[in-house]
């Protein structure tokens, strides 16, 4: 019996696809779906206790061979106790909620960034509780792969996104009228932006031309976010919304951590701050 990927029953990229969703409804004052499905099936569930074990694995990185050699048997030992007909009974089930609920072609083609190391270790996980799979040369492929991305060393060069490669180039007044444009373009998207965002744009603009200042502050913005959000994590009651604003802070997590700036960062960054402010009012 062989084994291939398949993205469809991959636990991680199902549950990191639904957080997406989850935190995408969230900042757009929407009802989400996916809020009940990541309730549903990730909270105290088979399904639950194998997300655990793939983000065991995701969130490692920067360890040594022999350590990334203990960390993934450990986990995959682990896997073997797993009620396998329960997982393959709730797996089912939530990718039929999940066809029930979304467009799936449009629910899948968003870009998993740690695609590679998912789908490795699903394969691990599907070939180390079946004695009858017999792929040695993806198994074997697989387990490289994720020895390679535990071992990695994230990239100390600061990039820059062309959008903040183009603003380099600008004088300080002409900076000045795409900061104006900015604010006018931002300000549709996010209603009316408070003091403190629109303090972020002119600095996004105006530290352009310096990588690293510019990166220590968007850290520095998402680092108190970050403490503001666990503040109020702890005041509600409502069990979705915790679950919401805990995905929303394993998500700035990897931001800080990145080596790049993106223009993705700027739109999160404003996004994360209407959130926060929203707390603070509950």
């Amino acid at each position: 019996m062989k084994i291939k990927h398949n993205k469809y029953k991959n636990t991680g990229i199902l549950f990191e696809l639904l957080v997406r969703k989850l935190t995408s409804d969230t900042l757009n004052e929407s009802t989400s779906a996916a809020a009940t499905l990541v309730k549903k099936y990730f909270t105290k569930t088979e399904l639950a206790k194998e997300n655990k074990l793939y983000q065991t694995i995701n969130n490692t990185v920067n360890i040594t061979e022999s350590k990334a050699e203990t960390v993934i048997s450990s986990v995959l030992e682990i896997s073997k106790k797993l009620n396998k007909e329960q997982l393959n009974k709730d797996k089912y089930n939530l990718i039929k909620e999940i066809k029930n609920n979304f467009d799936m072609n449009d629910f899948f083609k968003a870009q998993i960034k740690d695609y590679k190391k998912l789908a490795s270790t699903y394969v691990l996980f599907e070939s180390y509780s079946n004695p009858k799979v017999l792929n040695p040369e993806l198994i074997i492929s697989s387990k490289i792969n994720l020895i390679e991305c535990l071992t990695s060393q994230p990239d100390a060069k600061i990039s820059l996104t062309p959008l903040v490669e183009e603003l380099t180039k600008l004088d300080k007044g002409t900076r000045a009228v795409a900061y104006k444009l900015m604010l006018e373009k931002f300000n549709n998207r996010f209603k009316d932006l408070n003091s403190e965002q629109k303090q972020v744009l002119k600095e996004y603009i105006n530290s352009a031309a310096d990588a690293p200042k510019l990166k220590e502050f968007i850290n520095n913005k998402f680092t108190s976010i970050l403490k503001e959000l666990g503040t109020s994590v702890g005041k509600v009651k409502d069990a979705a919304t915790v679950i919401k604003i805990q995905e929303v802070i394993k998500l700035i997590t990897p931001i800080i951590e990145s080596k790049s700036i993106k223009d993705d960062h700027l739109v999160a960054l404003l996004q994360y701050m209407e959130l926060s402010k929203e707390m603070k009012s509950l």
